[in-house]
């Protein structure tokens, strides 16, 4: 019987036992020794080098950020590549590239890629009038009766009790996957069924509406156009209407007024002969971008799924909460972790004695208060995270760099310097910091609800609405109120007091103007709802004390 079994066992097994035995035994000796080892990612120089090298710029004809001009971009590819990319994103969630052809003003490249961009953006993309089953919109698996599910992406630590951190399962009442009834931001870009906070629905069916990354290295090492890597197209129907007009005056004032600013250009855009539309492109804050920011640093981008939390030393425990941009291999996530972990710890007199020692404070309040001024309502304490930290490697400080201001202008002109702008996080009128949850204007609650526990200052943590500790500690400090006063009154200035924002405003809707593919009703209507905000927000902030008192 042993021998009649022992030859069931194939030879190479049996002539090779001894070296499989050893082999198992190592395995299992591993398991053991490093099943509680902290693996680190390895960092194998200190240098400040980027490894990325360039191997060709192509020049073009005009520059493409050249904001006075109108624009024009094509992108062809096959259906059957993009049928793809959709069901990539439609089964797993993954934002895959695909190849494509794209001619700018005049200029052909051949084979650049490009992807679905944004997360509570694509919340409403619809395929054959079906939404994403995993999606933000739509009904999906686990989605409660009455309403369209609405969840967010699922995290530990919800506010809402149901465990993922979005809103109450089901949505809110009246359905859209976001706030209740469609409550719209000004200019259009309610919630509507499907979608999500603030945005229209989109259709797979048409390429020419959708957010897009445009990469041009992707299928080609070391390509650049005019020195950029990534373009992203900006997508309509959020709190700047069919236009995003507020997005475009926003990042034009806040540059004007010397602040970081991404550039932007109106183009007009066809996709594979489909009609043409006016769209609003951006530079993306990738390597290049990083370029502008100082001589020596680390640019990181803080993710939609993350939180500003301590999650311990293991880098691993932040993946989804930083995606590290440059110096990848000289440089790791350590000086973002170290700072997260010590604005958690402080005590109070720690924190206002040795802010200054882990971040630019002048520029950090004037970050702030640029996205009061703004009504940003999804600055870095939103629910988009929407932020990048720039870490100077020979200061040893941090900025924040501003990003995706697609719901400035989207709050009460009669905000005031101290009240909170975002939906998450920030100082809420009287100085509190919770509790007196503010919907942006329009927003209406149902008759009796009340807003889901910890919609308040404290949305925060992994999954939630927003919050970010920095800024809300920053700005319940009165050892900072008069630098972030300062800097207040120094950019109200700039933007609102010599008209800068309306002449802005005049300039860029006439360039639209000239874009082909826009709609000129659509047009002059966002423009005069924009402007009747500006006009308002010029004239309440004028009496207030913050600005009067200078």
């Amino acid at each position: 019987m042993r021998r009649r079994l022992l030859h069931r066992i194939p030879v190479r097994v049996r002539h090779y036992w001894k070296l499989l035995a050893v082999c198992a035994a190592f395995l299992v000796a591993c398991a053991v020794v490093f099943d509680t080892v902290r693996v680190a990612p390895l960092v194998t120089s200190t240098s400040d080098n980027d490894g990325d090298q360039i191997v060709e710029d192509i020049a073009g004809t005009t520059d493409l950020f050249d904001e006075t001009k109108a624009h024009t971009i094509t992108l062809s590819f096959k259906d059957a590549d993009y049928q793809r990319l959709l069901d990539e994103f439609w089964d797993e969630g993954e934002k895959e590239f695909l190849e494509a052809d794209i001619t700018i003003d005049g200029t052909r490249i051949d084979s650049v890629g490009i992807r679905l961009k944004g997360n509570s953006t694509l919340a409403g993309l619809t395929r054959n009038g079906q939404s994403r089953p995993n999606g933000f919109g739509g009904a999906r698996v686990g989605a409660q009766p009455g309403g369209q599910g609405g969840q967010m992406p699922q995290r530990n630590g919800g506010a809402n009790g149901n465990g993922n951190g979005g809103p109450p399962a089901g949505g809110f009442p009246g359905g859209g996957g976001g706030f209740p009834g469609g409550g719209g931001f000004p200019g259009g870009g309610g919630a509507r069924p499907g979608g999500g906070f603030g945005m229209a629905s989109l259709k797979a069916e048409e390429p020419e509406t959708l957010p897009w990354l445009i990469r041009f290295d992707e299928f080609a090492d070391g390509r650049r156009y005019q020195g950029h890597r990534e373009i992203a197209v900006r997508v309509a129907g959020m709190g700047g209407g069919s236009t995003v007009l507020n997005e475009a005056v926003s990042l034009n004032v806040l540059a004007k007024a010397g602040q970081t600013a991404q550039r932007y250009a109106y183009t007009s855009f066809t996709v594979n002969n489909r009609p043409t539309t006016a769209r609003l492109i951006v530079e993306h804050p990738d390597e290049d971008f990083a370029e502008s920011l100082g001589e020596s640093g680390v640019l990181y981008k803080s993710l939609a799924t993350g939180s500003f939390t301590d999650q311990g030393d293991d880098p691993i425990d932040y993946a989804d909460d930083f995606k590290q941009i440059t110096k990848k291999g000289s440089q790791d996530l350590q000086p973002v972790i170290d700072l997260i972990k010590w604005v958690h710890s402080a005590s109070d007199a720690d924190f206002d004695k040795h802010l200054a020692d882990h971040v630019d404070v002048a520029s950090f309040a004037r970050y702030v208060s640029a996205q009061n001024l703004l009504l940003n309502s999804d600055d870095m304490a939103g629910p988009g995270r929407n932020y990048y930290l720039w870490y100077d490697l020979k200061t040893k400080k941090f900025s924040v760099v501003g990003w995706d201001y697609n719901l400035s202008f989207s709050g009460s002109a009669t905000t005031g310097p101290h009240d909170t702008t975002s939906m998450g996080g920030g100082r809420f009128p009287g100085g509190g910091n919770g509790g007196d949850f503010q919907p942006p204007a329009g927003m209406q609650l149902p008759d009796g609800m009340q807003p889901p526990a910890g919609m308040g200052g404290g949305m925060g943590g992994r999954g939630g609405f927003g919050g970010n500790k920095l800024k809300e500690r920053f700005l319940a400090s009165k050892a900072f109120t008069s630098t972030y006063d300062d800097a207040y009154r120094a950019l109200y200035k700039k933007i609102y007091a010599g008209a800068d924002a309306l002449n802005i405003l005049d300039g860029i809707t006439t360039v639209l103007g000239t874009v082909q593919g826009n709609n000129a009703e659509k047009t002059k209507s966002d423009a005069e709802t924009l402007r009747t905000l500006i006009v308002q927000r010029t004239e309440h902030l004028a009496g207030d004390s913050v600005i009067a008192g200078g």
